[in-house]
């Protein structure tokens, strides 16, 4: 079989299936890995389905505020199914104060929109 580009459906199996949250985001860092490495066509594929729900509605937000992240990068729309994907109260992934104050002032648009603050640097952490 040959080598096939993870998917946001394939990331939320794996993140359903993992309670550690730096494994979590060890799955996350992959994702973005193996995304980066595709053209921009199969970059738009790996974004388009709606991934199923993860148990947890941060992870599952996480996936909204991804997609819609990364669809802006290649000047997309993001896909319809992110949209509905908020959270009510903030989440900051980092419990630490200073990656906190970090996430405030850098955290991407997308991501503030869904109430995911995290630094566009945790992004870059693979």
């Amino acid at each position: 079989m040959a080598y096939q580009p993870m998917t946001l459906v394939d990331l939320a199996g794996h993140l359903s299936r993992q309670l550690d949250s730096k494994v979590r985001w060890k799955h996350v860092w992959e994702f973005l890995e193996e995304y980066r490495w595709e053209s921009a066509d199969k970059q738009a594929e790996l974004l388009v389905h709606e991934p199923p729900l993860t148990g947890d509605a941060r992870w599952d937000v996480l996936l909204g505020a991804l997609a819609e992240h990364l669809a802006a990068k290649l000047d997309r729309s993001p896909p319809e199914w992110a949209r509905s994907r908020v959270l009510a109260t903030p989440w900051f992934p980092s419990s630490l104060p200073s990656k906190r104050m970090e996430a405030l002032v850098w955290a991407p648009a997308a991501f503030r929109k869904h109430g995911v603050y995290l630094s566009v640097r945790d992004l870059d952490a693979a």
